[in-house]
């Protein structure tokens, strides 16, 4: 027996009709429109500059575009919204006073703080009432301030001291870079940089490491260089010159005291003799002798033993004249 063919026949269906099939969902299904993306202008932002959102792939005729700080729809954090058929904005809770939305959807935040790095969600609102969301990122990088170099020890002695230069201050995301006589850092055992380049240590210095030093700070958004910083490295030549200069300041000092006393001795000595000659008793004298006026023998005082000449300069007697008797003989 054969089998019936009325069943099997309804299984089959027909190339043509399925081919039909398929050409209709093909015309039929909806095209895919591009999801709206948030561009950041610029992608780097520095503190202080103004920051555009562009809004694109937006629907050709929205009925309006909304800002929301954060990742969430949530009103309280609505930064501004926009109404295309009243061309109105509205302000919202997050408004900063920094914000403006255009019509074509992109935002604009002027003046820029790292306080405004975070997430930014866009709201699309289409004219079937259908949204579309994106969230995008803004990172605000700080404009890095001017180095300063600072040193354990600026007068280091030659061969001796080691110094440790520091550049700061120590702020994030931030690369150091060190520069010698305008050079970048030669190779040498004796210097040698931290893990995070900010400290400079220079081992046993000579006068080649005196510098000038620079300190380089950079990051994303800009680069920043330290005023000249040069150590005075001590050597041994200063040190004779300070020991020269000191021995002179003593010598001349001796000499000034030698001189205030010898004029010091000299005005006791000159003072004494005049002293003395105030106490000198008066001559007496007689005009009836023939003879005249002469000098009594038994006046005078009594006769010394001759001395050498060298002892008299070493200890000269001032009063030897202070002792003479002046009384005259007088004849009959």
């Amino acid at each position: 027996m054969e089998p019936p063919s009325g069943p099997a026949s309804r299984r089959h269906v027909p190339w043509n009709r399925l081919l039909l099939a398929v050409s209709l969902l093909t015309f039929w299904t909806p095209p895919t429109t591009a999801q709206p993306t948030i561009e950041t202008m610029p992608p780097l932002a520095a503190e202080g500059s103004d920051v555009l959102l562009l809004a694109h792939n937006v629907a050709k005729n929205p009925l309006g575009y909304a800002w929301y700080r954060g990742e969430r729809v949530d009103n309280s954090q609505l930064i501004a919204s926009y109404r295309v058929d009243t061309n109105a904005t509205t302000k919202g809770p997050a408004h900063s006073g920094r914000e403006t939305l255009y019509p074509n959807g992109t935002l604009l935040i002027q003046s820029v703080t790292q306080e405004d790095t975070g997430s930014y969600t866009l709201l699309v609102t289409n004219d079937d009432l259908r949204t579309e969301r994106q969230t995008g990122h803004l990172h605000v990088h700080p404009v890095l301030p001017t180095p300063v170099i600072t040193s354990n020890n600026s007068n280091p002695w030659e061969h001796k001291d080691t110094v440790v230069l520091t550049c700061g201050p120590e702020t994030q995301n931030t690369s150091y870079m060190w520069w010698i006589s305008n050079q970048s850092l030669p190779k040498s055992t004796r210097l040698k940089l931290s893990e995070d380049k900010r400290t400079l240590t220079v081992f046993n210095v000579t006068r080649k490491e005196k510098g000038p030093y620079v300190c380089e700070t950079r990051n994303l958004v800009s680069i920043s260089h330290s005023d000249p910083f040069t150590l005075d490295v001590l050597w041994r030549k200063n040190a004779q010159a300070l020991s020269v200069g000191a021995i002179t300041g003593i010598v001349i000092g001796v000499l000034l005291v030698l001189t205030l006393l010898a004029v010091l001795g000299c005005f006791i000595f000159l003072h004494s003799c005049v002293h003395n000659r105030g106490n000198w008793p008066p001559a007496s004298t007689s005009g009836g002798g023939p003879s005249g006026s002469s000098v009594s023998q038994a006046s005078l005082p009594d006769a010394r033993p001759p001395a050498p000449i060298y002892q008299e300069l070493l200890h000269p007697d001032t009063d030897v004249y202070c002792n003479i008797s002046h009384k005259a003989d007088v004849g009959p």
